[in-house]
C-alpha cells in the first residue's frame, strides 16, 4: 500500500474494531469511555477519508485498485476481496465518516445514562463499518455483504429500545421493508 489513497481500507476495520471493541467490553466500561473510543474510531476512519481525497487530488490515474484476498478461487472465477477507491466512493466515504463521525459525538450526551449506552455505540461503529464496506466494495459479493451489514444495523438500532412493543415493531416492520426492497 505504498498509495496512500490505500489507506482508506483501514475505514471499515477500524469501525468493525469499534464495533467490537464496545459489544465484547464496553460494559466493563465507564459510560463516556465507550462513547469515545466509537467517536474516535469514527473521527479516525474520517481522516483516512481526507487523506485518500487529497491524494486523488489533481492526479490523471484517480482510481487505486486494492486486492486484500481472493476468496473462492475456482476455475476461472476469483471472488476477490478489495476495494476500487476512486472519487466518487472517496466522496460517499467523507458523507459516511464525517455525518457518521457527528451523529456519534451527538449521541454521546443523548445516550447519557442509557443502560445500553456501550451496546448503542458498537452498533453506530457496525454500520459505520458496512456503509463503508459497501461503497468501497471491488466485488457484488462484497457490496452484498456491506448491503446486507446495513441493513442489520438498522434493524437493531431501530429496534434498540426493544423492551417497548412499538420500538420492536418497528424494527421488525423495517427488517421486512428491507427484505422485500432487497
Amino acid at each position: 500500500m505504498n498509495d496512500p489513497a490505500a489507506w482508506l481500507v483501514l475505514a471499515p476495520a477500524l469501525a468493525l474494531a469499534g464495533a467490537a471493541i464496545n459489544a465484547l467490553f464496553g460494559r466493563f466500561l465507564k459510560e463516556p469511555l465507550p462513547g469515545l473510543i466509537a467517536s474516535l474510531v469514527a473521527a479516525s476512519a474520517f481522516a483516512l477519508s481526507l487523506v485518500a481525497f487529497v491524494a486523488l487530488l489533481g492526479r490523471d490515474d484517480t482510481t487505486v485498485a486494492v486486492h486484500l484476498w481472493s476468496y473462492l478461487p475456482v476455475d476461472g472465477i476469483d471472488l476477490s476481496v478489495g476495494a476500487v477507491i476512486d472519487p466518487l466512493s472517496v466522496l460517499m466515504m467523507l458523507v459516511i465518516t464525517g455525518v457518521g463521525t457527528l451523529i456519534h459525538v451527538y449521541s454521546m450526551g443523548y445516550m447519557h445514562g442509557d443502560a445500553g449506552y456501550a451496546r448503542y455505540f458498537a452498533l453506530l461503529n457496525l454500520f459505520v463499518a458496512a456503509m463503508s464496506i459497501l461503497v468501497l466494495a471491488d466485488s457484488y459479493l462484497l457490496m452484498f455483504v456491506g448491503w446486507e451489514g446495513v441493513g442489520v444495523s438498522s434493524f437493531l438500532l431501530i429496534g434498540f429500545w426493544y423492551t417497548t412493543t412499538s420500538n420492536a415493531d418497528a424494527g421488525r416492520k423495517a427488517f421486512i421493508v428491507n427484505r422485500i426492497g432487497d
